[in-house]
C-alpha cells in the first residue's frame, strides 16, 4: 500500500537546512509517510537523502511550483505536504495537521503557526489583497507598520485561533490530493512567491477552504536560497506581484489599472532595492522582510 501522505520539498542549494527537516520530520507525524526531495539542479550538487526519501533530480531550475508539481505526480494517497527545506518541524505537528482536517472536511488546505528563529510569530495566515487593502499596505507599511490597512491584510490582529483564511504561506501547506488535482496545483507561471496565494485562490473559488492552524508550529528558517541573489529575488517578487494582480483585472477596462499598477510596482522594487543596497555592509538587513513587505 502506498503511504496516504508524500512530503514533497523543493531544494536548491539547500544541503545545509535539509537535514533539519527531514530529521524533525521523523517527530512531526506518527503514521507512514512518503518523502520526495526535488532539486532544482542545485550548483553543489545533488542533497543527500535518507535511506526511503526519493530523490527527483528536474534537470534544471524549474522554480518552485512547477518542481513540486513533478513531484505530487504520480501520486494516489489523500494528503500531499509542500514545504521549504529551511523548516523544522515541532514533535506532532503533522499529526496535527491532518487532525484538524478531520476538523474541517471542506479543508484544501491548511497551514501552520510559522515561527522565526527568534520565536516570533509570522503571520502567514492573510486576507487575499484587494486594491484599496495593497494600496494602503504599499503606501504606509514602510513607515506606520501597525496601519490598518497592513494589519487587515497580515491577519495580525487578536489571539491566533483556528479557522478558514485567506491565503496561507507556502513555507509549508497541508494540501488534500483531491482538491489539489482539482485546480490543478501550482500555477507555473510563477518562478518563485505568489504561487501561494494563487493556488489558495483558486482553491476557494473551487469551493475548498483553506485553514490556519495555530496549535501545529514550525520554525521557519527562511531566506537560505535567496540570500545570494537577494536583488534577483526582490525583482522576482515584484514580477510574481504583478502577474498575480494581472490576472485579477483582466480585460480591456482594466487596462489602464494594469498599466497604474505595473509603474507603482516598479517604482516600489526601485526604492525597495535602493533601501537594500544602503543597508549593505553596515547591519544585517531584513532581506526576508523586504521581499515579503513588497506583497
Amino acid at each position: 500500500m502506498s503511504a496516504a501522505v508524500r512530503v514533497v520539498v523543493v531544494t536548491w542549494n539547500s544541503a545545509e537546512v535539509l537535514p533539519g527537516f527531514l530529521s524533525s520530520l521523523t517527530q512531526a507525524c506518527s503514521v507512514p509517510v512518503e518523502v520526495v526531495v526535488a532539486d532544482n539542479a542545485s550548483p553543489a550538487g545533488d542533497p543527500v537523502v535518507p535511506p526511503g526519501a526519493r530523490l527527483l533530480r528536474t534537470g534544471a531550475n524549474l522554480g518552485y511550483g512547477k518542481a513540486a508539481n513533478l513531484a505530487v505526480s504520480g501520486f494516489d494517497g489523500d494528503w500531499v505536504v509542500v514545504a521549504n527545506p529551511d523548516v523544522v518541524w515541532t514533535p506532532g505537528a503533522l499529526d496535527e495537521l491532518l487532525a484538524a482536517a478531520d476538523r474541517w472536511p471542506r479543508a484544501g488546505c491548511l497551514g501552520p503557526a510559522i515561527r522565526t528563529v527568534d520565536g516570533l510569530l509570522y503571520p502567514s495566515a492573510r486576507a487575499f489583497p484587494s486594491l484599496g487593502r495593497g494600496l494602503g499596505h504599499a503606501v504606509f507599511g514602510w513607515w506606520w507598520p501597525t496601519n490598518p490597512w497592513t494589519r487587515s491584510y497580515r491577519a495580525e490582529a487578536g489571539t491566533p485561533e483556528e479557522g478558514v483564511t485567506g491565503w496561507l504561506s507556502g513555507s509549508l501547506m497541508v494540501l488534500r490530493r483531491e482538491a489539489w488535482e482539482q485546480v490543478g496545483g501550482f500555477d507555473p507561471k510563477y518562478f518563485m512567491y505568489c504561487e501561494d496565494m494563487d493556488l489558495c485562490r483558486r482553491l476557494a473559488e473551487a469551493g475548498w477552504h483553506n485553514v490556519y492552524v495555530p496549535t501545529a508550529v514550525i520554525t521557519h528558517v527562511g531566506g537560505h536560497s535567496t540570500a545570494g541573489a537577494p536583488s534577483v529575488m526582490l525583482r522576482e517578487h515584484h514580477r510574481a506581484l504583478y502577474a498575480y494582480l494581472s490576472e485579477h483585472y483582466r480585460g480591456a477596462r482594466w487596462v489602464p489599472l494594469r498599466a497604474a499598477l505595473g509603474a507603482g510596482l516598479f517604482a516600489r522594487y526601485l526604492l525597495a532595492a535602493r533601501v537594500r543596497s544602503v543597508g549593505e555592509g553596515a547591519a544585517p538587513t531584513r532581506s526576508a522582510d523586504l521581499l515579503e513587505d513588497a506583497s
